[in-house]
């Protein structure tokens, strides 16, 4: 992923020098166990690292040099894995000769990379916990803030936005569950030889190694881990995705300039277009739209990468290059800034009430319809009559409201209270603080006259 798009976090992860620190501690480790069953002389793990740095708590670390190395062998050999083990042997001398026993390139690279996946989705379920603090935090704030509800794109009936952020925030709660199970699904490691027999190895060495590494040993394996382990782990980053996207357009709907209830943070000396100084654009949920688009993208091609010959080919390999820095990088990045949208969320309450009167309050429409058919009428005359006066109010006519007190049928069946009762948004609060209730939410402000668990 490039560098507009990656945290430093992740960057960092998917370097070159952090995955072959990890082929180095999957070769380090294998040693330690071949020791320990008396397969390689017992001084030859402590030879070797004495032969490399330290770092913090012992931990040996790759020599300075050895990345240029790697790429020059790499270059003559044409083998990734060969250049990495050809040039540490250098660096360790005569104890090198015992490195790699028993092992093929994909036990390294394959346990490697469950390290490397354990360690990216753990970054991925701290940033989404902090979107969801934040969106939690958010619907808490704004439980009974009323605003229309839509449908299609056209009014409908009146909404809270605290239930929209927490229709968010429980949406997001799934996500982690499938998060969660994709990590696990991708923690696992593999030392089971060129085609997952032992035939060079011992599955007492894959157990241990694993279990060195925080990883769970493939209960069995090919030449490579089953790749429908890494497919439901891109399934579950880009159905994440898509729901991050479905709050980015949300948001980019209701902050266009006709509606304007919520916008996006505009930091001072923010500029919105070259050429239109009044332009404030949503253009980071427009981000967040089009990256979900890689992530489905991406998820493709690792259910392509299911299907491999027999015991592995390669073909897997140059996607997975690509697709899982990339697709893990793009969700981070992702939830970091759709949590900065949140907190930073612009709140237009006079907006909102613009709205919710739209045409004479034409959005309360069904309770005028219900409160017709209660006192007698029929569901059809009711309909006509009410989609009628809706209609002509939304086109430039008498407000809605006004209309139905003047139609002398309505006024007579539900009189002056009657029909102002059907304006009233207490019916759409009142259900809030059971909902809250039913997530775990607590909304900040006391509930509005009406609103309660009735």
């Amino acid at each position: 992923m490039i560098d507009r798009y990656t945290l430093p976090a992740f960057r960092r992860l998917w370097s070159d020098e952090h995955r072959w620190q990890l082929w180095l501690e999957v070769e380090l480790a294998a040693l330690e166990v071949w020791a320990e069953l008396g397969a390689v002389p017992e001084e030859v793990p402590a030879a070797v690292r004495r032969a490399l740095p330290a770092g913090p708590g012992g931990r040996p670390l790759l020599p300075e040099r050895l990345p240029e190395r790697i790429a020059e062998i790499e270059a003559r050999v044409q083998h990734d894995v060969i250049a990495f083990v050809s040039a540490l042997a250098e660096v360790v001398g005569e104890p090198g000769r015992w490195l790699h026993m028993g092992l093929t390139s994909y036990d390294v690279v394959d346990t490697a990379l469950g390290v490397q996946l354990r360690e990216a989705f753990d970054l991925l379920l701290e940033e989404l916990d902090a979107l969801r603090l934040a969106l939690r935090r958010q619907a808490e704030r704004w439980a009974y803030q009323p605003m229309a509800g839509r449908t299609h794109g056209v009014v409908a009936e009146p909404v809270t936005l605290g239930l929209k952020l927490a229709l968010d925030w429980e949406e997001l709660g799934r996500d982690r569950e499938r998060l969660a199970r994709a990590r696990s699904a991708v923690a696992v490691g593999r030392l089971a030889g060129a085609v997952g027999t032992y035939a060079s190895g011992d599955p007492r060495l894959e157990e241990r190694v694993c279990r060195r590494l925080g990883l769970e040993p493939a209960p069995i394996s090919s030449q490579v881990l089953g790749r429908d382990r890494h497919a439901e782990a891109l399934a579950a980053i880009a159905v994440t995705g898509g729901t991050l996207e479905r709050m980015a357009v949300d948001l980019r709907g209701l902050a266009r300039s006709e509606v304007g209830e919520l916008l996006e943070p505009f930091p001072p000396g923010k500029k919105g277009s070259s050429a239109m100084p009044h332009k404030r654009n949503p253009e980071r949920s427009e981000r967040v739209t089009g990256l979900a688009r890689l992530l489905r993208g991406y998820a493709l091609s690792a259910l392509e990468n299911q299907a491999l010959w027999h015991e592995r080919d390669i073909s897997h390999s140059s996607a997975e290059r690509v697709i899982l820095p990339d697709a893990t990088s793009a969700l981070g990045y992702m939830l970091r800034l759709e949590r900065e949208l949140v907190e930073g969320l612009e709140v237009r309450p006079r907006a909102m009430a613009r709205n919710l009167d739209l045409g004479g309050g034409v959005i309360h429409s069904e309770r005028v319809l219900t409160a017709l058919v209660r006192s007698g009428m029929t569901r059809e005359e009711a309909y006509a009559r009410v989609q009628a006066h809706a209609l002509r109010a939304l086109d430039g006519g008498p407000g809605f409201r006004e209309a139905l007190a003047q139609d002398a049928e309505v006024r007579a069946r539900l009189g002056e209270e009657g029909l102002a009762a059907c304006f009233d948004l207490a019916p759409a609060l009142r259900h809030v603080p059971a909902l809250f209730a039913r997530l775990g939410l607590k909304p900040e402000a006391p509930a509005p006259e009406g609103a309660g668990e009735a």
